[in-house]
């Protein structure tokens, strides 16, 4: 059987942005793990992240903030176009989800891109070639995101969590929720920890 990753994620958060580094470097060292992205759609508008966030995150991790991100890091963020978007490609074209899903998260953590109108994802749109429908756009979630969002549901009682984000592995009959926590800023430690649980 094909080992499968379940990568739980906001593109919104802080955290996720910096376990997608993770995500990263498995989808380059292990590209027999099927890796399913599923956006919880966490920021909706009514919460923000927060400095202290942030500077913990940058503590325990590799991965940078823009200053212009950091500016408005106090204001309400809101993920549910991004959400929209990258379920649609997980459903139409999911060998381009972790190019825009980096793109996204560059836009937004580095650029200070919000991410929320239609014009706001214009420039990733053009240079990867995407073409998603009107519907991606809406301020409200697509019923494919609610979809998803009921799968996530489901996963997280199996998992016994509601945290994210969160990397859930399975692999023949077994299943293992992956403390990416440790490797934040060790990639090669996690890559190394999945493959002896693979073996």
């Amino acid at each position: 059987m094909t080992p499968e990753l379940y990568f739980i994620y906001d593109s919104h958060c802080p955290w996720s942005y910096a376990a997608n580094v993770l995500v990263n470097q498995l989808a380059e060292d292990c590209p027999e793990i099927e890796i399913h992205y599923w956006h919880c759609a966490y920021y909706d508008g009514n919460s923000s992240v927060g400095k202290s966030v942030v500077d913990e995150v940058v503590k325990k991790s590799n991965v940078k903030f823009g200053k212009e991100y950091k500016r408005f890091v106090d204001s309400p963020k809101n993920a549910i176009m991004t959400a929209n978007l990258m379920t649609w490609l997980e459903n139409k074209q999911p060998d381009k989800v972790l190019p825009v899903l980096n793109a996204i998260q560059k836009a937004h953590f580095i650029d200070g891109n919000p991410l929320g109108c239609k014009h706001d994802f214009m420039a990733i749109i053009d240079e990867l070639k995407l073409s998603p429908p009107n519907k991606v756009f809406n301020e409200v979630l697509t019923r494919e995101s609610e979809y998803v969002l009921s799968d996530i549901a489901e996963l997280q009682k199996f998992m016994g969590t509601n945290a994210f984000p969160a990397l859930l592995l399975t692999h023949e009959d077994k299943a293992l929720l992956l403390d990416h926590s440790i490797a934040l800023n060790n990639p090669q430690a996690f890559i190394r920890s999945v493959k002896k649980e693979l073996a």
